[in-house]
């Protein structure tokens, strides 16, 4: 059971939020508008599938709709989709040939490397833009922030299911 955060976590998360929120919808926007990668468009629902299963391969659909959050009829529906595109690879499972096992495909594998260019080239434009001391910080905050990802992961992954 989480306790109650205190006033002054509050008040730490309420500055942080919106700043990683407009972060995290800036990627969102660069990922449906950058036609420089050469790529169709690819909705965020998508990318997320294609993102997880290459962090993740072998994830179930079962799992992988517990991962991102969403009902597992939506996730067999773009996966059948990703697999159509030849984006995705489905193998059946070791342990039980009735499960499957999703597999990220030399394609999406090389599609999310020019994605991961492409913003690593835009996202320096914008770090250009700040302070060298801001830059720092940012790198110092590294570690937390990786941190705090780790713990976001786990904690909707333990309330999806």
């Amino acid at each position: 059971m989480a306790t109650r955060p205190d006033d002054d976590l509050l008040g730490q998360a309420q500055e942080l939020t919106p700043a990683l929120y407009a972060i995290s919808r800036a990627m969102r926007q660069r990922l449906r508008g950058s036609p420089e990668v050469g790529l169709s468009p690819l909705p965020p629902a998508e990318f997320e599938v294609l993102r997880t299963v290459l962090d993740e391969p072998g994830i179930s659909v079962g799992g992988l709709a517990r991962r991102l959050g969403l009902h597992a009829s939506n996730v067999s529906t773009i996966v059948r989709g990703l697999v159509g595109r030849g984006l995705l690879a489905r193998e059946p499972d070791p342990a039980d040939r009735r499960a499957v096992r999703l597999q990220p495909t030399p394609q999406s594998i090389a599609d999310l490397r020019m994605i991961q260019q492409s913003w690593d080239g835009w996202f320096a434009g914008n770090l250009a833009t700040l302070t060298e001391d801001q830059r720092l910080a940012l790198t110092a905050a590294l570690p937390a922030l990786r941190a705090l990802a780790a713990t976001l992961k786990e904690t909707q992954g333990a309330t999806a299911q």
